[in-house]
């Protein structure tokens, strides 16, 4: 079980970018339900989460109102728990996620960051001036991610057989191996192509390679490499807000709706399974009309 969990810590290091004090919090609460059931439910039945079943689950949230805790500290708990069995759903270790069904306390859900604009204007012209072949590859990775919705995780699974230059478009695998085919537009399309032709050359080690990003060593890029590579590149930029891999899909999808483009669109584009992943959007272009309005508005 402690295997699982430390493979799910990773995936929210590298994968989403949480904070070291996020990391923590997951850490503790997916280590004091391990306790929990290994005490009290999986003696004899075996220590794996395939045999976590909602009874159990209801158990534990009866056992941490019985510690005392308080609602947002619970539904943390309820949430941590929740997110790792999405993560153990989606890697296929359990067939089913016992949390499905679960209440809570309610608190507020959080938005998704996202960079203005004008931020993501600053971080691609910061990368359109660096013209080493490390330069060209960090700028088409910007570019396609912003052009296309891409998850981190999608962008550096990218071989060169996914790309359709001709077309204008990218073949991407989301969470359970689901393809999109995602149109990108000409200037990303220009910047791709000019990194594959001129800069991927000079990355390649081997004459079999497909990845389409490559580092310095010849292998495919890893999250964690790109993840520091756009840190990095937006702290140079001048962008002061904390970077987080997903940044540039957030801001994928926010300046969609906010350009007007319908949310069954934005949530193809995305690859989610439910629109209701992808409404989550519309509150930050709730935010953005209020601010016109108040910009606008002679009496506001």
């Amino acid at each position: 079980m402690q295997n699982s969990v430390d493979g799910f810590l990773n995936y929210m290091t590298v994968e989403r970018g949480v904070s070291p004090n996020t990391l923590s919090a997951y850490r503790s609460d997916l280590n004091q339900l391990v306790q929990y059931l290994q005490t009290n439910h999986l003696n004899g039945n075996g220590s794996d989460w395939q045999n976590v079943d909602e009874d159990m689950m209801s158990q534990y949230l009866l056992h941490l109102h019985a510690l005392e805790y308080s609602d947002t500290t619970r539904a943390r708990k309820v949430a941590s728990s929740r997110s790792l069995f999405g993560f153990l759903l989606d890697e296929g270790k359990v067939s089913r996620d016992p949390t499905e069904n679960i209440s809570s306390p309610r608190i507020g859900r959080s938005l998704p960051d996202t960079l203005s604009v004008d931020e993501v204007g600053d971080l691609l012209a910061y990368a359109a001036l660096q013209d080493s072949p490390d330069g060209m590859r960090n700028r088409a990775m910007f570019e396609l991610m912003y052009a296309c919705g891409l998850r981190a995780s999608e962008l550096v699974s990218l071989d060169l057989g996914d790309i359709d230059l001709e077309q204008g478009s990218v073949r991407a695998f989301g969470k359970g191996s689901k393809d999109r085919v995602i149109p990108a537009h000409a200037d990303a399309i220009a910047v791709l192509r000019r990194y594959i032709n001129e800069a991927r050359p000079s990355f390649v080690k081997r004459e079999s390679e497909r990845s389409l990003f490559l580092n310095r060593r010849g292998n495919r890029l890893s999250r964690q490499g790109f993840w520091l590579i756009l840190k990095a590149s937006a702290e140079r930029a001048g962008i002061t807000k904390a970077i987080k891999p997903h940044m540039l899909r957030h801001s994928f999808a926010t300046h969609l709706l906010q350009g007007g483009a319908p949310l069954r669109y934005v949530q193809e584009l995305l690859g989610h399974s439910s629109i209701t992943t992808t409404q989550v959007y519309t509150h930050l272009t709730s935010e953005h009309v209020r601010t016109e309005y108040d910009k606008s508005h002679p009496r506001a």
